[in-house]
């Protein structure tokens, strides 16, 4: 009997719920955060010498649309093109990703 994953139907975690981990609803929607968190994060930095210390403020708006860090987003991302793609089947003595049967 195989044993229940994240990525069994139904559980809380799995491709057809709401919430999977870091993903997002769409990639397109995913690479928009990106955009915006990357951007901020860059012109908080890149700006200031420009306009001064009060360009700062735009970094925690990065950290927020990435989700705490760019490793997160990354994760996410990943996630996000790999939903309902793929499946992990776990067995007695070993897991394997397998494609999802469409």
């Amino acid at each position: 009997m195989p044993l229940p994953t994240t990525d069994t139907p139904g559980s809380p975690g799995s491709a057809g719920s709401a919430g999977s981990g870091f993903a997002s609803a769409s990639v397109p929607r995913h690479l928009a955060r990106g955009a915006l968190g990357f951007g901020s994060l860059i012109a908080a930095f890149a700006l200031v010498p420009a306009f001064g210390p009060v360009t700062l403020l735009l970094a925690p708006v990065g950290v927020v649309a990435l989700r705490g860090c760019p490793m997160c987003w990354a994760i996410g991302l990943a996630e996000t093109v790999s939903r309902g793609r793929l499946r992990r089947e776990c067995g007695p003595d070993r897991c394997e990703l397998k494609p999802v049967a469409r």
